[in-house]
């Protein structure tokens, strides 16, 4: 027993066989984080490499999976697996914020970071709610400062008055973030380059209601906004440039379940044409300047699903599409969720779920966080 131990003592000593570490490093930076993840469990040695902060900084990062609501209204999120295997890569709980905060409940996701409203008290009123953003990668956070006294959540909550709040990341820029509040005629974006928030006008000329933070899409700085009609409602971080971008194809009044994404830099729509016939259409604004949509694909999606009807407990749509390839993802609205490649026209099953409310892509950073977080 003990030259066992001696031996396995050995190999744990040396975990790199004859490979430098540096040529190892080299090549752990090129897999994806979930691999990474992976290789932790390969012994103590590899758990500290692949935990090193250099190696995971420089991995290609992509879709890692999806944050989730199992029910409109409910604060029980939970994080699923691109692959829908697995214990989730990310703990939903955020529990290095649960160490500062009683109440911590995530409102939105964008990229590698999330929008938090977390609180001291744990009383079921809204007083005393405060905005954070943090890193589920890293456990970094930051908190905001108040907000503008109009958008102070306490007032709105007790006045009973809908706000909607956005965050914006461009991974490309790790160190800077912006967030918005939208309510009525006035808009109040916070960023992390001055550290404080700014209120002004809206410029939208009419106010089309907005479908929430779920249907939103910050790209080329710019945060992207679904509306009701539907259109998409536009506007810069520094709130001096508004516009509105219409729907491409004619929509159809049946149409049901439009959203909208981003997808190998470019921003793409889509929208079931009618609840029976369950006909998808995917749409790319290839040339973001010029507002001409190009039809990407059409696909049945009752076909995707093995179906030649839809029954009535099953509500058909796509929720979202990978942000580096033409994947995309759908769900039957009660058990089933499946990926579907629009080049290949290959369908994967990758989760059996509960009925899905609020899912929101999630893609790991692991860049330095600004010197004010925590």
């Amino acid at each position: 027993m003990r030259k066992k131990q001696k031996q396995e003592d050995e190999q744990e000593q040396q975990p790199l066989g004859s490979l430098p570490e540096g040529p190892l490093v080299d090549i752990l930076s090129r897999v994806p984080y979930r691999s990474l993840c992976r290789f932790k469990c390969v012994s103590k040695p590899w758990l500290a490499l692949c935990s090193d902060p250099q190696v995971r900084k420089r991995c290609p990062q992509t879709l890692s999976g999806f944050f989730q609501r199992y029910s409109c209204g409910k604060d029980d999120v939970q994080f699923s697996n691109l692959s829908g295997r697995g214990p989730p890569m990310v703990d939903p709980s955020l529990p290095f914020l649960r160490k500062n905060y009683e109440v911590v409940k995530l409102e939105h996701c964008c990229g590698g970071l999330v929008l938090c409203r977390c609180g001291k008290s744990g009383h079921t009123g809204n007083n005393g709610y405060i905005f954070v953003v943090c890193n589920p990668a890293t456990g970094k956070w930051t908190q905001l400062p108040p907000c503008p006294t109009e958008f102070d959540l306490r007032f709105l909550f007790d006045l009973f008055t809908e706000t909607e709040q956005y965050l914006g990341f461009d991974p490309a820029v790790p160190s800077r973030f912006v967030v918005f509040l939208n309510l009525w005629n006035k808009v109040a974006i916070y960023s992390s380059d001055t550290g404080r928030w700014t209120v002004v006008q809206s410029g939208w000329i009419y106010g089309p209601r907005t479908m929430g933070y779920l249907e939103c899409v910050f790209l080329n700085g710019t945060m992207h906004l679904l509306t009701s009609q539907p259109s998409i409602l536009t506007v810069d971080t520094k709130g001096e440039v508004w516009g509105e971008i219409d729907i491409p194809g004619n929509v159809p009044q049946s149409c049901v379940d439009h959203s909208i994404g981003q997808s190998q830099g470019c921003l793409y729509a889509w929208y079931v044409d009618n609840p029976n016939t369950c006909q998808l259409s995917v749409w790319a604004l290839q040339e973001y300047g010029s507002a001409n949509w190009t039809l990407k694909h059409t696909v049945n999606i009752l076909e995707l699903f093995g179906r030649h009807c839809r029954k009535a407990d099953e509500s058909y749509k796509m929720f979202a599409i990978h942000p580096d390839r033409n994947l995309i993802f759908l769900t039957d609205g009660k058990k089933k969720t499946i990926s579907y490649d629009m080049d290949n026209q290959e369908v994967h099953v990758i989760g059996i779920c509960k009925k899905l409310w609020g899912v929101q892509p999630y893609i790991p950073c692991f860049a330095e966080w600004p010197s004010v977080g925590h």
